[in-house]
């Protein structure tokens, strides 16, 4: 089996009222594919993925430590994903905002590990990393006013694919970084898009190594009005990098939705098709 068969699956969402963005790397042999892959569209929380990654190459750097206290201000409370707006406590440390936001996509969490690393952090990262048409154009809010941008964050599947695959090659600023990027995934509990019918161990301790004869799955989801986004990896006898970015007009009503996440889903089989095929000896 190829990459082409990730390419077919997401072509057959073109009769759909919808686009259907996705990008797929193998992170070995670097091959990859790529359907409306370089069309920028809003993408939810998947690109809070390059917060975590400024925050995981300070952290390597020494300029932060993960048990470093993060106030939580009331301004950073916001409803939508997420515990901390419901907790009692508002002293947490950079590490606990990390594992909140990769493992619940936790909006407060985000809104603090922003206030501490920046906007302007974050672009610069996606510059140097040559991820640039992933932005985030502003913290997350329960209400987007006519002053405020009109979405938290667009960028493109292949972007989020390439910062994935950075990381599992241990190339995203560095190898420490990389590692904590892809344990912070391995914690999201969202594998209701691409992984959603694909047989796989979400907590098998070996990870990122391959499980002998299964699949291992390391992701983050993003969730918005029209908007449905899923970036990781999957492990098996390849490791194979990915994104698949959905966007549809709401108006259109529900079965969209519900079409947009079938589509997703069916990428996602053949994805794992993919990864659990060993390459041809010699590749």
């Amino acid at each position: 089996m190829t990459l082409a068969r990730v390419a077919a699956a997401a072509r057959r969402a073109t009769a759909l009222p919808l686009v259907l963005a996705v990008a797929a790397i193998d992170v070995d042999d670097g091959g990859s594919v790529g359907v409306d892959d370089t069309a920028v569209l809003p993408v939810a929380s998947t690109s809070k993925l390059l917060l975590l990654a400024e925050v995981a190459r300070r952290l390597e750097s020494g300029e932060l430590s993960p048990g470093q206290p993060v106030a939580v201000a009331p301004s950073d409370v916001v409803h939508g994903t997420g515990l901390l707006g419901r907790l009692d406590r508002r002293g947490w440390t950079v590490q606990d905002l990390c594992w909140l936001t990769a493992a619940v996509s936790d909006n407060t969490a985000t809104n603090a590990l922003l206030g501490l690393v920046g906007l302007d952090a974050t672009a610069r990262l996606a510059a140097d990393l040559g991820v640039d048409a992933l932005t985030l154009h502003d913290r997350v809010r329960d209400v987007r006013g006519p002053g405020d941008p009109p979405v938290f964050a667009t960028g493109t599947a292949r972007a989020l694919a390439e910062l994935v695959a950075r990381a599992a090659r241990s190339t995203m600023t560095s190898p420490g970084a990389s590692r904590r990027l892809l344990h912070w995934m391995r914690s999201n509990t969202d594998h209701g898009l691409v992984p959603a019918l694909v047989a796989h161990d979400p907590y098998a301790t070996c990870f990122p190594e391959p499980l002998p004869g299964g699949l291992l799955v390391a992701n983050k989801t993003g969730t918005d009005t029209g908007v449905r986004a899923d970036a990781g990896i999957l492990i098996g006898a390849r490791r194979v990098a990915y994104a698949v970015v959905a966007h549809w007009d709401t108006a259109l009503g529900d079965s969209t939705e519900r079409a947009a996440v079938h589509a997703m889903r069916d990428v996602g089989r053949t994805l794992a098709d993919y990864a659990g095929q060993a390459p041809p000896p010699g590749a």
